[in-house]
């Protein structure tokens, strides 16, 4: 669904690589209805046993406008924005149910889960541990919190096991 009407409507906004926050209270200045759905999760330090709280999309979050051409440029100005997922018509609009759900959702103390974040052969990258990083090529998923990466070096394959949560996605290369 395109904007258009006039409406204010919710839009998602892609931003930088643990930008969140950044973006959210760069909006949040410049006086705009922003959303940046979180959720508890245990701290993977070994050191530390505390609950943390992350974003639950990790690289998005919901900005409410009317989004007219200064408003679509002062959202994608902010420190730290992408861009408005949309598609060559331009930015699609949330329905206003799925943020209010998501509210309700992020307000509860259950845990929420979320769907897969890789596909085989997606690219990856490491971004914590001993193989931060290192790029490759997501394989599979192994028990709960793991995911094989394959590393290409030499014309061979090597194989990593590593925390699902120390793997982010690369942007796709257009060729």
């Amino acid at each position: 669904m395109n904007s258009g009407s006039g409406d204010n409507l919710w839009y998602v906004l892609h931003t930088k690589s643990r930008f969140e926050n950044v973006v959210h209270n760069g909006l949040v200045k410049k006086s705009m209805e922003v959303f940046l759905p979180k959720i508890k999760v245990r701290s993977k330090r070994k050191d530390r046993k505390l609950m943390i709280s992350v974003p639950l999309f990790p690289g998005y979050l919901f900005v409410r406008s009317v989004l007219t051409p200064n408003e679509h440029l002062e959202i994608v100005k902010t420190a730290g924005a992408v861009k408005l997922i949309g598609n060559h018509d331009g930015p699609l609009h949330v329905m206003e149910e799925t943020v209010e759900s998501l509210k309700i959702m992020v307000a509860s103390d259950e845990q929420v889960l979320t769907g897969s974040r890789f596909k085989k052969g997606d690219r990856v990258q490491v971004v914590y541990g001993p193989f931060a990083g290192v790029a490759g090529y997501f394989i599979r998923y192994k028990g709960k919190d793991h995911v094989v990466v394959n590393i290409e070096a030499l014309g061979q394959y090597a194989s990593v096991c590593v925390s699902r949560e120390d793997v982010e996605l690369l942007p796709k290369i257009m060729t």
